[in-house]
């Protein structure tokens, strides 16, 4: 139930970006939420055909450390992006970082599912909040 909570949210803030302008989303594919976002960017491209999605990948070997069901929920999610790129050819310890900080320098505005917990997630809404981008933070 709280996925579907979680989702909703998602989709509503989606929605309201879409209603104030926004045509081009990116999303970090990774597992969880970024999956969830993913998803529904796809959806609404449905009823919404102008807006495009980006794929930012921040590195070849993202998904290889994951089960085969979401390596291959990746590949067909990666498959209906509009766009992909790979922000290191190769991982680091700090392409996550590279790949987060390459969505804020390319948005106006960063849709961020967070638990309050320091991390990746917490990193990027305080490097999206000095740069000037908008932040709509989802608590999860």
């Amino acid at each position: 139930m709280r996925a579907l909570a979680l989702k909703a949210c998602i989709r509503a803030a989606v929605e309201s970006a879409i209603m104030e302008g926004t045509e081009h989303f990116i999303c970090g594919m990774a597992e969880g939420c970024d999956f969830y976002f993913c998803e529904i960017v796809l959806e609404l491209k449905e009823r919404y055909p102008h807006i495009t999605l980006e794929a930012a990948i921040p590195c070849p070997t993202q998904p290889d450390g994951w089960s085969a069901a979401q390596r291959e929920r990746y590949r067909e999610l990666l498959e209906r992006c509009d766009y992909e790129t790979v922000v290191s050819a190769q991982y680091s310890p700090g392409c996550m970082m590279r790949r987060n900080r390459y969505m804020v320098d390319h948005a106006s505005l960063l849709i961020a599912a967070h638990d309050g917990l320091p991390g990746g997630t917490r990193n990027t809404i305080e490097y999206a909040l000095r740069r000037g981008v908008s932040v709509v933070d989802i608590p999860i």
